[in-house]
């Protein structure tokens, strides 16, 4: 019997939100790149909600974005509804979060991809990875075609053995009802690799004709768009946007829920799979929060030329019938008719303690991981793995440096050491809370955090690259300008501190430090500002900032200095950690499991206490005298 044979530089295997990234970046630095996909339709597929970005999650999506990455400025093209949300909290906190099209975007990144040099897709199920002497050589697929290659990146999502359950139904099937892959987890456990079992769900899809919208609370999106993308303006995407709504559950519909959870696989003990915390099904939310009276349910359309309509808040894995009496219990669907039934989705995943902070694995030269497979959660930390993974599993094909990107310069950065570091026991979700930096760490600075290494890297082209060093210098010269423009007590400058509530003037000042008053801004000073020059709004934002934050932001890039000290501190490949003799026993084992790039990594390492850091501090410094 004949097999194909065709080579490739880097192979893909998975067309989610990681592998388009992941197959994009490799594509676009000159390899030539192959990605798999189950299924045809299942490229840059939202299997759950229909939205792109959210608190920490928009952080992502503009990260993604600087670097070079494709999820921003496809959102942008395909969103329905965009809204800016913690707008009443500091900027720090402030996350972009898009309706999706989800047909439309899946089409859309679908023709990118299709478009893009060096790539190529093609439907087929991964079963095997190739490997010789602990380096990848190829992958096998169902078919028996062979297809040798000097890298791999695994972007499985919940595909791995994934099995759909509501109540007593349960199928062998991945989102949707594609078809999963049940082959590839025995090859990576006979490479030595640690896999784990997560679960998710998503609620059920409900027909519009059948709800009584008087009944909700309308939710609009913002009257003037922020793009996700860096590369567009507000203008070049303004559009008519589509209503989301506002609903409730209520004592009737918990205790339906209560009455019913025996018959819930999650509490039954059908389901063996670990489900996410912060994502949590509405029969966890009624038995966690037995105290609320009442959750948010937000009903979200899926697209502009569908019908189905997304019920938010309520992802459920109760049987059908119950899911019919517990969703007809909500205010304004008392008359659903359910489309497509909730579930949950159980998946193998692995143990990212594995990878390297590069996402290569530890022990299998040449094989990369990045997304859902890597025991996160949600499109945007799979995006974001996606497109480090693929850019690193790039640069080793090419011999050059890889990217790692610390947890002091991005949202990712926090998101992979997290992971790599820390590891996972459920399904890990980004949250503003997670980053120390958060004040230097905002969605709105992220080209200038990260547009310099994308630039470096080569995703980023010199056009773009001028354009964010002639935007920074517009900053720049804008807040020198202000910090030397003084202003006396005159009548129109008392005007607007009176219009405001700010203390009136007694002497002079300058228009940086009217801007630094929390009760003003640079837009509310501007009628003061005689030489002002008008300025895009981008550049506005960051300057007002910039002068009102200054304070905050100087003391935490002090503390990122120290940070960098012990990042910096580098620690040689080949320690044995067994030889460092006041070294406790149980931070030799995590050393050993690990494999800390720096003294920083080592440092977060649960298990290594200060006083080991200590030990390895001086051990390294013997070391460096020897």
């Amino acid at each position: 019997m004949a097999y194909i044979y065709e080579s490739y530089d880097v192979v893909v295997v998975g067309a989610g939100h990681a592998g388009c990234e992941a197959a994009l970046a490799s594509a676009r630095l000159g390899l030539n790149t192959i990605v798999f996909t189950i299924s045809m339709d299942s490229v840059a597929l939202m299997p759950c909600n229909p939205n792109v970005g959210g608190s920490s999650k928009g952080h992502l999506v503009r990260e993604i974005d600087a670097l070079g990455g494709e999820m921003g400025k496809n959102i942008d093209k395909t969103y329905i509804q965009s809204k800016m949300l913690n707008e009443s909290k500091g900027p720090a906190v402030h996350s972009l979060r898009a309706q999706a099209d989800k047909m439309e975007y899946s089409r859309t990144m679908r023709g990118v991809l299709e478009s893009t040099d060096n790539l190529t897709l093609k439907q087929g199920e991964v079963v095997e990875i190739l490997s010789e002497d602990g380096k990848v050589t190829g992958v096998k697929t169902y078919s028996g075609a062979i297809y040798p290659c000097k890298a791999v990146v695994l972007c499985t999502g919940t595909y791995l053995k994934a099995r759909c359950i509501y109540g007593d139904v349960s199928n062998y099937t991945g989102p949707n009802g594609l078809s999963a892959a049940n082959y590839l987890t025995e090859s990576l456990k006979n490479l030595g690799i640690e896999m784990f079992r997560f679960k998710t769900g998503t609620p059920a899809r409900i027909d519009k004709r059948s709800i009584d919208f008087s009944k909700m609370i309308e939710q609009k999106g913002d009257d003037k768009i922020v793009p996700f993308s860096f590369t567009n303006t507000a203008e070049d995407i303004q559009k008519e946007q589509i209503s989301c709504w506002l609903t409730y559950t209520n004592e009737q519909t918990h205790e339906i829920i209560r009455e019913n959870l025996d018959r819930s696989p999650i509490y039954s003990g059908a389901i063996e799979g670990t489900g996410p915390r912060y994502c949590p099904s509405i029969e966890d939310k009624v038995v966690r929060f037995a105290d609320k009276e009442r959750h948010q349910v937000f009903i979200e359309p899926e697209g502009n030329y569908t019908n189905e309509m997304y019920i938010g808040g309520m992802s459920s894995s109760l049987p059908e019938d119950v899911q019919y009496k517990m969703y007809r219990s909500v205010a304004g669907l008392e008359n659903a008719k359910i489309v497509r039934n909730a579930y949950a989705i159980e998946y193998d995943c692995i143990n990212p303690m594995q990878l390297k902070s590069t996402l290569e694995f530890k022990n299998v030269k040449g094989l990369f991981s990045g997304g859902q497979f890597n025991g996160s959660s949600g499109y945007e930390e799979a995006a974001a793995q996606g497109l480090i993974a693929g850019i690193n599993a790039a640069l080793k094909v090419l011999n050059r440096e890889q990217v790692v990107i610390d947890r002091s310069s991005a949202y990712i950065g926090v998101l992979i050491d997290d992971l790599v570091t820390k590891g996972t026991r459920e399904p890990y979700r980004m949250m503003t809370s997670r980053a120390e930096y958060r004040l230097i760490l905002r969605q709105d600075n992220a080209d200038s955090r990260l547009t310099k290494i994308g630039y470096s890297i080569g995703l980023i082209s010199e056009e773009r690259y001028q354009n964010l060093l002639n935007k920074e210098k517009m900053i720049q010269d804008e807040i020198l300008r202000l910090e030397n423009t003084n202003i006396g007590a005159t009548k129109d400058v008392q005007e607007i501190l009176d219009k405001n509530n700010s203390t009136l003037l007694k002497s002079g000042t300058t228009l940086a430090e009217l801007v630094r008053r929390p009760e003003l801004s640079y837009e509310i000073v501007k009628g003061i500002d005689k030489k002002r020059v008008d300025l895009p709004d981008d550049v506005k934002e960051q300057v007002n900032i910039n002068i009102k934050y200054d304070g905050y932001i100087k003391r935490q890039l002090k503390q990122v200095e120290q940070f960098k000290k012990l990042e910096n501190k580098l620690i040689p490949s080949d320690i044995d950690y067994n030889n460092i003799n006041s070294l406790r026993n149980e931070a030799k084992q995590k050393l050993v499991s690990v494999k800390p790039l720096s003294v920083g990594q080592a440092s977060r390492i649960s298990g290594v206490s200060p006083a080991d850091i200590s030990v390895l501090l001086v051990y390294l410094e013997q070391l460096r005298r020897s």
